[in-house]
């Protein structure tokens, strides 16, 4: 209830800052044992987190809304011209929208899925994505990562590890990334075309470095 005279309302910061305290605090909740309802709330949550606010991205930038959505998710960021990674959504930086640009993305254990890879489009910068155990990682993540114009000119490295919904297909997709240097697969149980996959790189990719631990 709200009272004449004395209403408060939060500002924009205030309401992603109590999101970003709810949002860690729900990621912690997340380690109790699942049963089948708690997979969908979990799961609808998830889709949640990673929606994609198209006027956010239009107010404050790419890279500033995809930190959000990242940190939102459990990932980390790292910026140009810095060491640290940023891992607190409430700490995020502020200044000029155009001066905090993405250069590293590291996933592991984040809930990032397909859905959300929108606010990867307007990213110029990133040059690192490291993927691991994501558990809503699919082939259509890696597919739009191939298709996103930006990303084919400054992803560098990247690697894939513990990623059990991958297959041969999204590794494929990869081969677009054309000035891709380093890539790791590790413990990838869909990916069963091991010598195909490196004839497709090869061909596609003759200086990349590929790196396969996969049974």
């Amino acid at each position: 209830m709200c009272c004449a005279g004395s209403e408060q309302r939060l500002t924009c910061t205030d309401q992603m800052m109590l999101f970003g305290k709810v949002s860690q605090q729900l990621c912690g909740i997340k380690k109790l044992p699942w049963s089948c309802d708690s997979r969908y709330f979990w799961g609808w949550l998830n889709a949640v987190f990673n929606k994609v606010d198209y006027d956010r991205i239009r107010d404050v930038g790419p890279d500033r809304a995809a930190s959000e959505w990242l940190l939102r998710c459990g990932a980390m960021v790292r910026y140009h011209g810095q060491e640290r990674w940023q891992t607190d959504y409430n700490h995020l930086p502020t200044g000029p929208l155009d001066k905090y640009k993405i250069q590293a993305i590291d996933a592991t254990n984040s809930c990032i899925m397909s859905i959300g890879f929108d606010h990867m489009v307007g990213l110029q910068h990133v040059e690192k994505i490291r993927l691991c155990k994501c558990h809503y990682i699919e082939d259509d993540c890696l597919l739009r990562l191939g298709q996103l114009e930006n990303l084919q000119k400054s992803i560098l490295e990247m690697e894939i590890i513990s990623c059990g919904n991958i297959t041969d297909k999204g590794i494929i997709a990869l081969r677009h990334l054309r000035n891709l240097k380093y890539l790791l697969l590790s413990d990838l149980p869909g990916v069963r075309e091991k010598e195909n996959l490196i004839q497709v790189f090869e061909t596609a990719l003759p200086s990349l470095e590929l790196k396969l631990q996969l049974k």
